[in-house]
Protein backbone atom coordinates (compact mmCIF):
# COMPACT_ATOMS: atom_id res chain seq x y z
CA UNK A 1 0.00 0.00 0.00
CA UNK A 2 2.97 2.33 0.49
CA UNK A 3 3.64 2.00 -3.24
CA UNK A 4 0.08 3.08 -4.04
CA UNK A 5 0.49 6.09 -1.76
CA UNK A 6 3.79 6.94 -3.46
CA UNK A 7 2.28 6.72 -6.95
CA UNK A 8 -0.60 8.97 -5.92
CA UNK A 9 1.79 11.47 -4.36
CA UNK A 10 3.92 11.54 -7.54
CA UNK A 11 0.79 12.13 -9.62
CA UNK A 12 -0.19 15.01 -7.34
CA UNK A 13 3.34 16.42 -7.67
CA UNK A 14 3.14 16.21 -11.47
CA UNK A 15 -0.28 17.87 -11.42
CA UNK A 16 1.10 20.82 -9.48
CA UNK A 17 4.18 21.13 -11.72
CA UNK A 18 1.85 21.42 -14.71
CA UNK A 19 0.53 24.77 -13.42
CA UNK A 20 3.70 26.85 -13.91
CA UNK A 21 4.65 24.92 -17.05
CA UNK A 22 1.40 25.88 -18.77
CA UNK A 23 1.61 29.48 -17.52
CA UNK A 24 5.22 29.73 -18.67
CA UNK A 25 4.37 28.46 -22.13
CA UNK A 26 1.13 30.39 -22.72
CA UNK A 27 1.39 33.31 -20.28
CA UNK A 28 2.89 35.69 -22.85
CA UNK A 29 -0.04 35.03 -25.22
CA UNK A 30 -2.48 35.59 -22.35
CA UNK A 31 -0.78 38.89 -21.52
CA UNK A 32 -0.90 39.98 -25.16
CA UNK A 33 -4.63 39.18 -25.30
CA UNK A 34 -5.23 41.02 -22.03
CA UNK A 35 -3.30 44.04 -23.33
CA UNK A 36 -5.38 44.03 -26.53
CA UNK A 37 -8.54 43.94 -24.40
CA UNK A 38 -7.30 46.85 -22.28
CA UNK A 39 -6.66 48.86 -25.45
CA UNK A 40 -10.17 48.01 -26.66
CA UNK A 41 -11.48 49.33 -23.35
CA UNK A 42 -9.38 52.50 -23.66
CA UNK A 43 -7.14 51.62 -20.72
CA UNK A 44 -3.37 52.06 -20.89
CA UNK A 45 -1.73 48.60 -21.02
CA UNK A 46 1.12 49.89 -18.83
CA UNK A 47 -1.30 49.71 -15.90
CA UNK A 48 -0.53 45.96 -15.76
CA UNK A 49 3.19 46.50 -15.17
CA UNK A 50 2.61 49.45 -12.85
CA UNK A 51 0.45 47.23 -10.62
CA UNK A 52 2.61 44.10 -11.00
CA UNK A 53 -0.15 42.11 -12.73
CA UNK A 54 1.26 39.04 -14.47
CA UNK A 55 0.07 36.14 -16.56
CA UNK A 56 3.31 34.17 -16.62
CA UNK A 57 4.75 31.68 -14.17
CA UNK A 58 6.72 34.19 -12.10
CA UNK A 59 6.75 34.59 -8.35
CA UNK A 60 4.26 32.61 -6.29
CA UNK A 61 2.80 31.13 -9.50
CA UNK A 62 5.90 28.93 -9.63
CA UNK A 63 7.07 28.84 -6.02
CA UNK A 64 3.84 27.49 -4.50
CA UNK A 65 3.22 24.62 -6.96
CA UNK A 66 6.94 23.74 -7.01
CA UNK A 67 6.98 23.55 -3.21
CA UNK A 68 3.94 21.25 -3.22
CA UNK A 69 5.62 19.07 -5.87
CA UNK A 70 8.83 18.80 -3.83
CA UNK A 71 6.95 17.92 -0.63
CA UNK A 72 4.79 15.31 -2.38
CA UNK A 73 7.84 13.80 -4.10
CA UNK A 74 9.66 13.60 -0.75
CA UNK A 75 6.64 11.87 0.78
CA UNK A 76 6.56 9.41 -2.12
CA UNK A 77 10.23 8.56 -1.58
CA UNK A 78 9.61 8.13 2.15
CA UNK A 79 6.65 5.83 1.45
CA UNK A 80 8.63 3.68 -0.98
CA UNK A 81 11.45 3.48 1.57
CA UNK A 82 8.91 2.31 4.15
CA UNK A 83 9.75 5.06 6.61
CA UNK A 84 7.33 5.07 9.53
CA UNK A 85 7.14 8.89 9.56
CA UNK A 86 5.72 8.82 6.01
CA UNK A 87 2.30 7.83 7.33
CA UNK A 88 2.04 10.77 9.72
CA UNK A 89 3.49 13.23 7.20
CA UNK A 90 1.09 11.99 4.53
CA UNK A 91 -1.79 12.64 6.93
CA UNK A 92 -0.44 16.13 7.58
CA UNK A 93 0.43 17.24 4.05
CA UNK A 94 -2.27 15.59 1.93
CA UNK A 95 -5.11 17.44 3.69
CA UNK A 96 -3.12 20.68 3.30
CA UNK A 97 -2.77 20.00 -0.42
CA UNK A 98 -6.51 19.27 -0.61
CA UNK A 99 -7.29 22.58 1.09
CA UNK A 100 -4.87 24.42 -1.18
CA UNK A 101 -6.53 22.96 -4.23
CA UNK A 102 -9.97 23.90 -2.88
CA UNK A 103 -8.61 27.45 -2.64
CA UNK A 104 -7.34 27.30 -6.22
CA UNK A 105 -10.68 26.04 -7.52
CA UNK A 106 -12.56 28.67 -5.52
CA UNK A 107 -10.34 31.47 -6.80
CA UNK A 108 -10.86 30.26 -10.37
CA UNK A 109 -14.63 30.18 -9.91
CA UNK A 110 -14.74 33.65 -8.32
CA UNK A 111 -11.98 35.26 -10.40
CA UNK A 112 -14.03 38.14 -11.79
CA UNK A 113 -15.36 39.25 -8.39
CA UNK A 114 -12.04 38.83 -6.61
CA UNK A 115 -10.09 40.71 -9.31
CA UNK A 116 -12.67 43.51 -9.26
CA UNK A 117 -12.30 43.71 -5.48
CA UNK A 118 -8.49 43.65 -5.73
CA UNK A 119 -8.53 46.40 -8.35
CA UNK A 120 -10.85 48.43 -6.11
CA UNK A 121 -8.52 48.03 -3.12
CA UNK A 122 -5.57 49.34 -5.16
CA UNK A 123 -7.25 52.73 -5.41
CA UNK A 124 -6.01 53.20 -8.98
CA UNK A 125 -8.76 54.93 -11.01
CA UNK A 126 -7.45 53.37 -14.20
CA UNK A 127 -7.72 49.86 -12.74
CA UNK A 128 -11.23 50.68 -11.57
CA UNK A 129 -12.24 51.41 -15.18
CA UNK A 130 -11.31 47.92 -16.39
CA UNK A 131 -14.21 45.67 -17.32
CA UNK A 132 -12.77 42.65 -15.55
CA UNK A 133 -14.96 39.95 -17.12
CA UNK A 134 -13.90 40.63 -20.72
CA UNK A 135 -10.33 41.31 -19.58
CA UNK A 136 -10.02 37.89 -17.91
CA UNK A 137 -11.91 36.16 -20.72
CA UNK A 138 -9.45 37.55 -23.27
CA UNK A 139 -6.51 36.21 -21.27
CA UNK A 140 -8.21 32.85 -20.73
CA UNK A 141 -9.03 32.48 -24.42
CA UNK A 142 -5.32 32.84 -25.25
CA UNK A 143 -4.69 29.45 -23.67
CA UNK A 144 -5.30 26.42 -25.91
CA UNK A 145 -8.62 24.60 -25.47
CA UNK A 146 -6.88 21.55 -24.00
CA UNK A 147 -5.79 23.62 -20.98
CA UNK A 148 -9.37 23.65 -19.67
CA UNK A 149 -9.49 19.85 -19.87
CA UNK A 150 -6.06 19.67 -18.28
CA UNK A 151 -7.34 21.78 -15.40
CA UNK A 152 -10.19 19.33 -14.74
CA UNK A 153 -7.80 16.37 -14.94
CA UNK A 154 -5.32 18.12 -12.64
CA UNK A 155 -7.99 18.86 -10.04
CA UNK A 156 -9.28 15.28 -10.21
CA UNK A 157 -5.75 13.92 -9.74
CA UNK A 158 -5.06 16.24 -6.81
CA UNK A 159 -8.32 15.48 -5.01
CA UNK A 160 -8.44 11.74 -5.69
CA UNK A 161 -4.69 11.21 -5.39
CA UNK A 162 -4.47 12.93 -2.02
CA UNK A 163 -7.39 10.97 -0.61
CA UNK A 164 -6.11 7.66 -2.01
CA UNK A 165 -2.63 8.34 -0.57
CA UNK A 166 -4.15 8.87 2.89
CA UNK A 167 -6.24 5.72 2.59
CA UNK A 168 -3.27 3.71 1.34
CA UNK A 169 -0.98 4.70 4.23
CA UNK A 170 -3.79 3.88 6.68
CA UNK A 171 -3.70 0.26 5.55
CA UNK A 172 0.07 -0.05 5.14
Amino acid sequence: MNSLAAVMQLLVAAAFVSIPLVRHRYGPAAKAAAVAELRRQGVRPEVLEENKLRFDAGGHETAAPATVAVVMTALAVMNVAGMESARLLTWIFCPLVLLMNVGIVYSNLTAVKSVEAAFGRKGDPELARIEVGPFLKAAEDAFPDWVRAQTYVRNTIVFAGSVLAMVAVSFA
